[in-house]
């Protein structure tokens, strides 16, 4: 027997808060210059938001404390009884341009600078680092199944409130579900499935957590999952009125274990949320699941992990790793190869291939950046299958 757990949260969490306020204000600057530079951070706690960071805008204008009320106002969280509210909370900003010494090397890599000026060579890596894609055949969207589900469980939360099914919620809540895999690595059951959400200090907690379970847990988990044995905790506190911001403050990429693979695969260390393209800490990471999930579904491996990584303004990647686990139809080192030959790595291939000097990142802000079949994320394609069983 073999037990994994991975935990999501609502979009109303507060950390979840601060990655889609970045996120929003990264989708304006693109949409008024696709080019633009962005790292943008976002902090909140009661009563108050801080977006800090460095952005270069050429031309156009954004009201960034707009931008920041109308996300928020979104999320749910236009209640001053909440303590923190899209219309009384306090917005600081706090902005200045991306540094000469960055810029120098993203704008021309070390490539273009000394051999052929080759267009796709302009971009350098807008830092060093390592970046991890990662897909399986556990799930029909490629992902691995406790974070599937637990992503799939707060998406339910959200929907219930926002539609009224569940009235007295609040956006603030996590859930986290524990499967076991059975002899052949196939998901068996649920050992345990823990849900917490914020709600309105009127509700019993014996109330909550029938409508919690039959309207979110039910709908969602596999009914054959679902036994005896499961544990099942709603609220185990029996309390949770405080919430969101106000509870607890929340800072930009404190949940990338959540916006990835669940704590499955590695994971490189760096945020996505509030980043432009040039940003390989973001954009390889999407290019590596890109890779990952068209070779699983090209049947080359049952489980793939590619690891990118890059030196600061230079365009192709130090190295390129795959590991299938034992699972490859190939050697890992010819499979990494393949990868070589059919997906560009560099900055400007990856914005090139996957179109990312667009406004498409607010909506990865909240339950996951890889595996959505909810919303049409391009590093989610299937379109390189053929091209790579053919060079098998």
């Amino acid at each position: 027997m073999r037990l994994f757990t991975s935990e999501s949260v609502t979009e109303g969490h507060p950390d979840k808060v601060c990655d889609q306020v970045s996120d929003a204000v990264l989708d304006a600057m693109i949409e008024q210059e696709p080019t633009a530079r962005v790292a943008c951070e976002t902090i909140v706690t009661t009563g108050m938001a801080l977006v800090m960071g460095e952005i270069t805008l050429n031309t156009g204008y954004v009201d960034i404390p707009h931008i920041v009320r109308k996300t928020i106002e979104a999320i749910g969280y236009n209640d001053p009884t909440c303590g923190f509210d899209s219309k009384s909370c306090a917005v600081i900003t706090s902005i200045d341009e991306q540094s000469p010494d960055i810029a120098v090397g993203v704008d021309k890599s070390l490539e273009y600078k000394s051999s052929a000026k080759d267009e796709a060579d302009l971009i350098g890596a807008g830092d060093q680092g390592m970046m991890f894609g990662f897909a399986c055949n556990e799930t029909d969207t490629y992902m691995p199944a406790a974070i599937t589900y637990a992503h799939k469980l707060c998406r339910r939360l959200a929907a219930v409130r926002k539609e009224g099914v569940i009235d007295y919620l609040r956006p603030d809540g996590k859930a986290q579900i524990t499967v076991q895999y059975g002899e052949h690595g196939k998901v068996e059951r649920c050992e345990a499935i823990v849900v917490s959400t914020q709600h309105k200090d009127s509700v019993t907690i014996s109330r909550l957590r029938d409508d919690v379970f039959e309207a979110v847990i039910t709908p969602v988990i596999p009914k054959e999952w679902i036994d005896k044995d499961t544990k099942i905790f709603i609220n185990p506190t029996g309390r949770f009125v405080v919430g969101g911001p106000a509870g607890d403050s929340g800072l930009t990429g404190r949940k990338l274990i959540v916006d990835t693979y669940g704590g499955y695969a590695r994971h490189g260390g760096g945020s996505f949320s509030g980043k432009d393209p040039t940003k390989v800490d973001r954009s390889a990471s999407y290019m590596a699941r890109y890779a990952a999930k068209n070779l699983v579904a090209a049947g080359l491996a049952d489980r793939c992990e590619i690891e990118l990584a890059y030196a600061i303004g230079v365009a192709r990647p130090v190295s390129v790793l795959v590991d299938t686990f034992g699972t490859g139809k190939a050697d890992d080192a010819r499979l990494a190869e393949i990868v070589k030959n059919t997906f560009d790595l560099r900055p400007a291939g990856i914005i090139a291939s996957l179109n990312l000097r667009r406004p498409i990142f607010r909506q990865t802000a909240a339950y996951g950046h890889f595996g959505r079949d909810d919303i049409d994320l391009p590093w989610e394609r299937l379109d390189k299958v053929a091209e790579l069983k053919a060079q098998l």
